[in-house]
């Protein structure tokens, strides 16, 4: 293997392509979880997370925003904006800024790799607290947040919730299926995939229940958020 760093996209299922970028990327954190890892390889070196910084949404007693100070230096107003009741009693604010910085970081990453990978781990919340940390601190990604919002994660989706319009599935597995209902457990419409590619479905007006599974998250046709 030649010199330099590569992106990789690597899900679940070992038949699903590894996708290598012809040409080097800078990046150096791993999106963990077991669905998909974005990360950096250098010779024949595996890709390693970094340490994970506590939870920005922990429970607990908040410390008060005039409190919220660096052990040095300062914050900046957009910063400080996020760290409002984020910041647990007795936690370093920097820590907290980290987790959202780290975010930001996981959404630059996926997005050079594949962009609708990057919405979807925002619909399926396998990059937590995306919604919060994009506002506060990337902006520039607004609009993956924007888009996850008319997305559907695996699972089932009934009532108010499932909204007609054409789908294309994120990052589907080899064992993709799925499976629109009407009125009365109606089936509409089903299908499966193996193949790990791509595939589009029409979720029509008269659906009430709509069911998906291993094909991660299907993303709105032309949704702009």
């Amino acid at each position: 293997m030649e010199e330099g760093v590569a992106v990789l996209l690597r899900v679940d299922d070992p038949d699903h392509g590894v996708h290598v970028g012809e040409d080097a990327v800078d990046l150096g954190a791993v999106l963990g979880g077991g669905r998909v890892v974005v990360g950096q390889v250098e010779q024949q070196e595996p890709a390693a997370p970094g340490p994970s910084a506590p939870a920005a949404t922990a429970e607990g007693p908040k410390t008060p925003s005039d409190e919220i100070t660096p052990a040095t230096g300062t914050f900046t107003k957009k910063q400080k904006e996020y760290l409002e009741d984020r910041v647990p009693k007795g936690m370093d604010p920097a820590a907290v800024l980290q987790t959202g910085q780290e975010t930001c970081d996981k959404l630059r990453y996926l997005v050079k790799a594949d962009r609708d990978t990057a919405v979807g781990a925002i619909a399926t919340e396998e990059i937590p607290d995306a919604p919060a940390a994009v506002a506060g601190l990337c902006p520039q990604h607004q609009d993956l947040v924007d888009e996850a919002a008319y997305a559907y994660a695996d699972g089932t989706h009934s009532g108010k919730t499932v909204r007609p319009g054409v789908y294309r599935s994120a990052s589907p597995t080899t064992n993709c299926s799925w499976q629109i209902e009407g009125a009365g457990g109606k089936e509409l419409a089903s299908g499966t995939s193996d193949t790990g590619k791509s595939r589009k479905i029409t979720i029509p007006k008269s659906a009430v229940t709509f069911t998906s599974t291993g094909c991660y998250a299907w993303l709105a046709e032309g949704a702009k958020g």
